[in-house]
């Protein structure tokens, strides 16, 4: 049974949010506060985990922060009141995988925990697919892993999410083709692109300061109006 760990203090929203998942057939786990929350997360290792950012104590944004310092990778939908641009891109550039603002209905609650349910579920690649190569870049679908390469052939762990993966792994596996963000919406996040949202860009820019900047190549390069492509180009000669 696919186990979604809620960590939020108000109990009303924490019972509606474990009804529905309950009836859905999601097995549920509650904290109250983000340092309960966070033991919870270490030791429990949910699924799925679903985050209010304002919580006593250790906050939402400190949880997710310490969380992916600690190289806890499950999935996190960040829940909040603040639903402004800036909150939400912060919020996504420390390590959340999808946001979402309340007020809020409990069927897009659902839909989203379940698109993150179903990518937890979603094991590694077969390792019969291989290890795509480029300059200064080995992107391994068995492992769910990328890394950079030195020039002495020494391979250092990029340290990408579970989600950056996924983003690099269907950027890298279209190489050469512009992916527009509603193709790159549906194939990472499995939901629509809604006008305005910046959560392609700003992982975008999460794999660009992974990859690009501890690479003499540039990886990622934007088509304005378009989307994004995958390319191992020299620093300084992108010209999109």
């Amino acid at each position: 049974m696919t186990a979604v760990l809620v960590i939020e203090d108000d109990g009303v929203i924490a019972r509606a949010m474990g009804a529905h998942l309950r009836t859905s057939g999601f097995d549920v786990e509650w904290a109250d506060d983000g340092t309960k929350g966070l033991r919870k997360l270490r030791f429990e290792r949910p699924d799925v985990c679903v985050v209010d950012l304002m919580l006593p104590g250790l906050d939402g944004w400190g949880l997710i922060e310490r969380a992916r310092d600690e190289g806890l990778m499950t999935p996190i939908l960040a829940v909040s009141a603040r639903g402004n641009e800036h909150d939400k891109v912060a919020t996504l550039a420390l390590g959340a995988d999808d946001y979402l603002a309340k007020p809020f209905g409990m069927a897009e609650f659902m839909a989203r925990v379940q698109a993150l349910a179903r990518r937890a579920r979603i094991a590694p690649p077969s390792e019969r697919e291989q290890a795509l190569e480029f300059p200064g870049l080995r992107i391994d679908p068995a492992q769910h892993r990328a890394f950079l390469l030195g020039t002495e052939g020494v391979a250092t762990d990029a340290r990408l999410t579970r989600t950056e993966f996924r983003l690099l792994h269907q950027l890298a596996r279209n190489a050469g083709r512009v992916l527009s963000r509603d193709e790159l919406h549906q194939r990472v996040w499995d939901v629509p692109y809604r006008h305005r949202d910046r959560t392609v860009d700003v992982f975008v820019r999460k794999l660009r300061e992974k990859l690009d900047r501890r690479s003499s190549f540039a990886y990622v390069h934007t088509h304005y109006g378009v989307g994004y492509r995958f390319g191992a180009e020299v620093r300084g000669t992108d010209a999109a």
